[in-house]
């Protein structure tokens, strides 16, 4: 049983990153060999999305992923949080369209829960991040 309990773990990996491996490849400079994409609507947006993320909500996908994405960029797909399934519907959307993509775990809400900077319509804000669910250390989760 171990293999099948391996692929599937790895099958898990190559379709999910973290927050704190999203934030640390930002963080690198440069390109970060993807794209971020907010399903969020517009409203979720203007409260507060990464920086840099292309707005698309889930709806739009595909009718407008085309024009606004490179087909030979991975995509990685947000939305709220970890009780929020948009993501999930975006990075199905966009793997339908023939996209490398996946999914951020944690959404906008573990993003901003770990202290990460975001913006807003007002502009840049951040928040204190939260001792249960920021990085400590090497920024590793810590598990």
């Amino acid at each position: 049983m171990t293999a099948p309990t391996a692929a599937h773990f790895r099958a898990a990996l190559a379709f999910h990153a973290d927050v704190s491996d999203v934030a640390a490849a930002l963080a690198a400079g440069g390109h970060p060999g993807f794209v971020l994409l907010d399903s969020r609507s517009t409203e979720s947006w203007d409260q507060g999305h990464l920086p840099g993320a292309v707005h698309l909500p889930t709806a739009l996908i595909p009718e407008q992923a085309p024009a606004l994405l490179d087909p030979s960029v991975p995509v990685v797909t947000y939305c709220w949080g970890p009780g929020c399934n948009g993501a999930t519907r975006a990075a199905l959307a966009l793997a339908e369209l023939g996209y490398q993509v996946k999914e951020m775990l944690g959404g906008f809400e573990y993003w901003v829960r770990e202290g990460f900077a975001y913006e807003t319509w007002r502009g840049g804000e951040r928040r204190t991040a939260d001792p249960l669910t920021a990085p400590v250390g090497d920024g590793d989760c810590g598990c």
